[in-house]
């Protein structure tokens, strides 16, 4: 916070006259309130809604609309400052590396000593970067350093490639983000990188934002339309099958709707926490009250992300 204050040049930070800390960037803000900047406050909404262990990111604003070396030094002070808080409360927090994209050669170097150095367990792609979408090859040596880590990357959404239309009524969180997300599950299927890269593993944020309400129609434009097949081999719903997700979608029919579609081994307990978007005091009695086998309550619950992050 500090440093964006004293150096940013995409987001701006501001006090309300409500007093409160507001962080802007195109297209929507943040207030910020005690869960994002204290832990004590953190652990204690956690203790009360009955979250054990959170996965930490930076999420919007991220760090890969500033200039590079800015972009390169936040994720720096981001990551390190999520090691020190992995390291004091190894069975409350893990955490995913921001990365600045911006320089995707950099963002490799970032992510892997945030990995080995810091113990983090992953990273944070936001759904585009400075409007540029995340098939672009560019970007490969990040799908690279992903593979070679063995460690996943978590694709959560920032402003839209297309806001025009969305900046009244808060509409870029309210549907730029779940479009913005799904936009960018569906390059990289079918821009191929997920044939490419086997053993990528990819986390949607959001229930995967509206590509599971898609679906149908999805594999029927592979089946109609020859530029769907360029770059796949296979139908996209075999590649979306793939990507994990995490439940926070506030409706139980459509948790029901993706389970039964990806099965309850790829959906993952989610919050949205501490956004004013938030559903931690719901989350986990959604799960809870799911009608479905106890033990797959359970994967969602925990085991799930206890597999892939190999907590």
């Amino acid at each position: 916070m500090d440093e964006l204050r004293r150096a940013s040049q995409y987001a701006s930070v501001e006090v309300d006259p409500q007093g409160r800390m507001l962080i802007h960037y195109a297209g929507d803000y943040n207030i910020v309130v005690g869960s994002h900047i204290d832990l004590d406050h953190r652990l204690r909404e956690m203790n009360r809604c009955r979250v054990d262990m959170q996965v930490l990111s930076l999420t919007t604003p991220g760090v890969e609309r500033e200039e590079v070396g800015l972009g390169t030094r936040l994720a720096q002070l981001a990551n390190d400052g999520f090691g020190e808080i992995l390291d004091k409360y190894p069975d409350r927090f893990t955490a995913l590396a921001a990365l600045p994209l911006q320089e995707p050669r950099a963002a490799a170097a970032e992510f892997e000593r945030a990995v080995r150095e810091r113990g983090l367990k992953g990273a944070t792609l936001l759904s585009n970067v400075n409007g540029e979408p995340l098939d672009s090859k560019r970007f490969l040596p990040v799908y690279e350093m992903a593979v070679k880590l063995d460690v996943p990357l978590f694709i959560h959404p920032t402003s839209p490639i297309n806001s025009v239309a969305m900046e009244d009524y808060r509409l870029v969180p309210i549907l730029g983000f779940g479009v913005d997300t799904a936009l960018a599950v569906l390059r990289l299927v079918f821009s191929g990188i997920l044939e490419r890269f086997p053993t990528l593993r990819l986390v949607a944020s959001h229930l995967g934002g509206v590509f599971p309400y898609l679906r149908g129609r999805i594999d029927r434009g592979f089946q109609a339309y020859p530029e769907c097949k360029v770059n796949i081999s296979k139908p996209p719903s075999d590649y979306l099958k793939r990507i994990w997700m995490d439940s926070i979608c506030y409706n139980a029919d459509l948790l029901m709707s993706t389970y039964k579609f990806s099965g309850p081994e790829k959906i993952m307990l989610g919050t949205d926490f501490p956004h004013q978007i938030t559903d931690l005091e719901n989350a986990v009695e959604r799960i809870t009250q799911l009608t479905i086998d106890e033990d797959e309550k359970k994967k969602i619950l925990g085991a799930n992300a206890t597999k892939l992050l190999r907590l």
